[in-house]
């Protein structure tokens, strides 16, 4: 397994700030590999230094060869208004460029009068052929057929590929943007949150269609199933500084815990012994008879390798539902519910009753009618036809839409937005709540603006949990957190008296909260009365049916 490129010893600083200290990696071809750590430890930054966006402060990089690198961005850039097969094409710029130089000339062509302009006619012929020629060698005929050859990989059909992009869901869309970047046989590929906002059938493609390639693979992923799907190595960064270990999420966490506690052992161990030696040479230095011996043993005590102290865990949010008000036995009743949009069946003649305390997961694709279901709960969207109750008794709905972060004041600081949604709150009361939710010192006093996804995320949560409720609608609540934000939310959660209504693709998440999985399909829905693995057991036995 050759190297296809290595960071050695980089650092990387903005000013008097250390993004990165001494950091060192490499990235084997046929290896995926990931980037590991909260939001801000500077995974980000090392994406950068690879693709060449910033430059290193000290340290220097090793590419074998030249590799080609491409980046699969959070926000992936498609366009909307060219089919897919015109998309997929676009990945081939320098033959591009040529076709539509082709295409000018052809036009050109077929304008002219033949008879009355045969100078100009010659002229045209020969730069056609100067151009047929430059296609041809630039792989111009071959592209048409590497297109025709990854629709299906990507799961489009041949009819698909003259449709429209913008008629695809956001994970359709991804599918095409992926297959731009593989058109490009890139050596090395680098993907940010891959799955934020895939539904569950496209994670598993996704999965599948990365184990096959042949390539250096580098993730960013908060996704812990995803990660010990396809992850060998996995690099964690805390706070600029990085640790090796080769294997997937579920070993990194066992040798992570391991490594923590032996090195603890072994600090503590260190430190009396030092202790004492001190004692001894406190005691003795003056000594007539052990002045010689206490001398020596300060002297090797200067010589001595130290270990270094465990690092402290970095300050995490940490979700605090309120107390939970008793509510009646039925939370929820949703009767012979039917609902389109523009020309989609999305339920037809559902029925979903909610028992107090059940912590329920809604799956199913995109477009299939999740957040439609919440927003109709929660009568945002009135139901075409059917009734949607909530229980007689004492019902308190607490809910985060998908898009809640972005929907923040930008222009408004931390602090500002707390004491105003409840201005009854003492400053110490409205610190020490967001000091729970990671903001803390000087970070309360930022603008909205200035924050980070994974902040505005936290921000948002702390919003929606700030009044007390039994019954909690979540949309993607896990969007933008980094690990240790989801794992803090999922204590809560589990901790939570109340009522849970969630939609999540983040499997890890669902396996550790939900009681209960809802199925959104075919307009229909379907309930297991189980945890996620229950769900996988049941589905995946009547597919093998």
């Amino acid at each position: 397994m050759s190297t296809t490129i290595e960071l050695k010893s980089i650092s990387k600083y903005f000013g008097s700030v250390i993004a990165l200290k001494d950091i060192s990696i490499s990235v084997n071809s046929g290896e995926v590999l990931c980037l590991l750590g909260d939001n801000g430890a500077g995974k980000s930054t090392q994406f950068k230094i690879l693709i060449g966006e910033e430059d290193q402060t000290s340290g220097t990089i090793i590419k074998e060869g030249n590799p080609k690198i491409a980046h699969l961005k959070q926000e992936f850039d498609c366009n909307l208004n060219f089919s897919v097969r015109q998309e997929l094409e676009s990945s081939f710029k320098d033959i591009q460029i040529v076709a539509i130089k082709l295409l000018e000339i052809e036009n050109k062509m077929k304008s002219l009068d033949i008879k009355k302009n045969s100078d100009e006619l010659e002229i045209f012929v020969n730069q056609l052929a100067k151009y047929q020629a430059k296609f041809e060698a630039l792989g111009g005929y071959k592209m048409q057929s590497d297109v025709e050859k990854i629709l299906p990989k990507l799961g489009f059909s041949i009819e698909d590929a003259d449709k429209l992009v913008g008629n695809f869901s956001g994970g359709w869309q991804m599918k095409v943007a992926l297959g731009k970047i593989i058109l490009q046989k890139p050596d090395l590929l680098l993907l940010d949150e891959p799955t934020n906002h895939l539904d569950l059938e496209t994670i598993f493609w996704l999965e599948e269609y990365l184990s096959s390639l042949k390539i250096a693979v580098v993730i960013i992923s908060h996704d812990r199933y995803f990660l010990d799907k396809l992850c060998k190595k996995i690099i964690f960064v805390d706070r600029g500084t990085s640790e090796t270990y080769n294997g997937n999420y579920s070993f990194f966490v066992e040798q992570k815990s391991l490594n923590e506690e032996s090195q603890n052992k072994a600090y503590q161990l260190q430190q009396k012994e030092i202790e004492l030696q001190k004692r001894y040479i406190d005691r003795f230095r003056a000594s007539a008879t052990r002045s010689s011996q206490a001398k020596s043993r300060e002297k090797q005590l200067k010589k001595i390798s130290k270990i270094e102290a465990p690092i402290a865990t970095s300050k995490s949010p940490v979700f605090n539902f309120p107390e939970c008000p008793r509510s009646g036995k039925l939370v929820l009743n949703i009767k012979n519910l039917s609902h389109s949009f523009e020309e989609k069946i999305l339920f037809l003649d559902i029925n979903l009753k909610i028992s107090s305390g059940e912590k329920i997961a809604i799956l199913g694709p995109n477009g299939c009618g999740k957040s439609t279901l919440l927003k109709i709960i929660m009568k945002k969207i009135s139901p075409e036809i059917g009734e949607i109750n909530l229980g007689k008794h004492n019902i308190i709905t607490s809910y985060y839409e998908q898009n809640q972060a972005e929907a923040l004041s930008l222009e408004e600081r931390v602090i500002d937005l707390i004491c105003n949604k409840s201005p009854e709150w003492s400053q110490k009361k409205v610190r020490t709540f967001l000091g729970g939710f990671g903001f803390q010192n000087e970070t309360v006093f930022k603008y909205i603006k200035q924050l980070s996804g994974g902040e505005k995320a936290r921000l948002a949560l702390a919003l929606m949990i700030m009044n007390p409720s039994n019954f909690l609608l979540l949309d993607e609540p896990t969007n933008h957190l980094d690990l240790q934000s989801k794992e803090n939310l999922e204590l809560a959660i589990k901790n939570y008296k109340g009522s849970l209504l969630i939609i999540s693709h983040d499997r890890y998440f669902i396996s550790k909260v939900a009681n209960r999985i809802i199925e959104i399909k075919d307009s229909k829905l379907f309930s297991y009365d189980g945890n996620y693995e229950y769900f996988l057991e049941k589905t995946q036995s009547h597919k093998k049916i």
